[in-house]
């Protein structure tokens, strides 16, 4: 029997709503103390307000909202404990509530006990009698709203996981059709294509060859498929393979073939890629016999870009700045090595941009274990192509030099140092250009004083009119030697 064949719907009664058949029967005999208790049991806070809006009674039957610091209600008129937006709401359950009806449930902000803040409850009112009195039945709504705001929480969680995922699944797809590098994703279980980039495409040269759903091995021509087979076996196999050589079936193109097994919603996956191999052949301008020779050059060769970083040496290159591997000196700065500081590279790549070439300019090369040589250098500006850079040869000749006699060397150097000074004006300040010419000055005076004394230091230095100290620590700042155990 359903609830609606054993009851009798009320007149007063909302759509919906289901009232006592024989109300004065059943529920006639019950005392004031058991209303009270079930009155106190269907809500959360429980008013009793008398026909002028007085609160007569009040009953809480939530622990957590009798801990709630509420303005006191007993006695006070029920719209004088609400806020101001809940005024009009209680004004209007006042009115419309039927003497033995209910009315319809209204949000109530009641009012905390600092009078600043409220406590926001759920009340419904029933009618009490004809006097006028009616029962406002209470229910908190923080428990409600806590978890509604929970709700809200993981929604809005859920969405920006969601724009998350729709932002990097655009930056893959993006990524998969523009990268020039040609990927292939095949399904582990079956060997079939699941995503194929156009760059693969391109390579392949049939679409209908690497469609999804399209058999792996079959781009492949009838030699390569057991190659190919075999690295995507290894690779689901979650074996470390060495890519192989394969040719594509459509183009006859030979290709080196790598594959790596990814797993993603519990399914393995192949991300294969294909690299067209590049053919080694020597040009048949002789480049490469022009690249041999200037490899095996003895006179030290590098090329450089406009900042002067090398990006190619020689054999005798890496000799004469003793590195171990090109490696170690690629990068490197050209003015950490050669000339003197300030002066000797600013003056060549002058040179350079003026005509273009520089011919035989007598300079210092340093190592990077601090040997310091003279040598000759020949340079040319190359301005054509994608990278501009410039070319250097450079021969040493501090053998040579040594054995001419020093008044010839002396005579020889200086006036091309003076040359060279003076060509700096207008690129440098007055300043640094005089601190060059002492510096040069100085050096070809102690070089003179050792070759005068026959490299006795401590004849130079009376010689120079200078403590040994002072000549040891020139002949340091000038990179002429090193100290000995002696000198010291």
């Amino acid at each position: 029997m359903t609830a609606a064949s054993a009851s009798t719907a009320s007149p007063d009664a909302p759509d919906g709503r289901v009232d006592f058949v024989a109300p004065e029967a059943t529920l006639g005999g019950f005392a004031p103390d058991l209303a009270a208790r079930l009155t106190t049991v269907a809500a959360d806070i429980a008013l009793v307000v008398d026909g002028g809006g007085v609160i007569r009674d009040v009953a809480i039957a939530n622990p957590e909202l009798a801990r709630e610091p509420l303005a006191p209600l007993l006695g006070r008129r029920w719209i004088d404990t609400v806020g101001p937006d809940s005024e009009f709401k209680v004004d209007e359950m006042l009115r419309t509530t039927p003497a033995h009806g209910v009315g319809r449930w209204r949000i109530v902000n009641q009012r905390r006990s600092d009078g600043d803040s409220t406590l926001t409850l759920r009340f419904m009112t029933v009618g009490a009698g004809d006097d006028g009195k009616i029962i406002a039945l209470g229910r908190d709504l923080r428990a409600t709203a806590a978890l509604q705001q929970r709700l809200l929480q993981a929604q809005q969680s859920m969405e920006r996981d969601y724009l998350r995922l729709r932002q990097a699944e655009s930056r893959y797809r993006l990524l998969f059709d523009v990268s020039a590098e040609a990927v292939l994703i095949i399904d582990a279980a079956t060997n079939r294509f699941v995503e194929v980039n156009p760059a693969a495409r391109a390579l392949i040269g049939s679409d209908a060859a690497a469609v999804p759903g399209g058999s792996f091995v079959n781009v492949f021509e009838a030699g390569s498929r057991d190659r190919a087979g075999a690295l995507l076996a290894a690779a689901a196999a979650s074996v470390v393979a060495d890519p192989v050589e394969v040719r594509l079936a459509p183009t006859g193109r030979d290709c080196r073939l790598s594959a790596t097994l990814y797993r993603q919603d519990q399914a393995t996956y192949v991300l294969a890629r294909l690299a067209p191999v590049v053919d080694a052949a020597v040009p048949d301008d002789g480049r490469q016999m022009l690249i041999d020779v200037l490899d095996r050059l003895p006179d030290a060769f590098v090329v450089t870009d406009h900042a002067l970083d090398i990006l190619a040496e020689n054999a005798a290159f890496l000799d004469l700045a003793q590195f171990a591997r090109r490696e170690h000196a690629r990068g490197q700065s050209l003015r950490r090595f050669l000339g003197r500081p300030e002066i000797d590279l600013d003056l060549i790549v002058a040179h350079l941009q003026d005509s273009g070439s520089v011919r035989n300019f007598a300079t210092i090369f340093r190592s990077q274990q601090g040997v310091v040589d003279e040598v000759e250098v020949s340079a040319v500006a190359v301005s054509e192509g994608e990278a501009p850079c410039y070319g250097f040869a450079i021969r040493g000749v501090g053998r040579r030099l040594r054995d001419d006699a020093p008044g010839q060397a002396a005579g020889r150097d200086l006036p091309r140092s003076v040359e060279q000074l003076t060509e700096l004006v207008g690129r440098v300040s007055l300043k640094e250009i005089v601190r060059e010419s002492t510096d040069l000055i100085e050096r070809l005076c102690i070089e003179a004083a050792l070759a005068y004394t026959g490299d006795n230091r401590a004849s130079a230095a009376e010689v120079l009119g200078l403590s040994r100290q002072s000549l040891y620590s020139k002949l340091h700042r000038h990179g002429l030697g090193n100290l000995t155990a002696d000198d010291e």
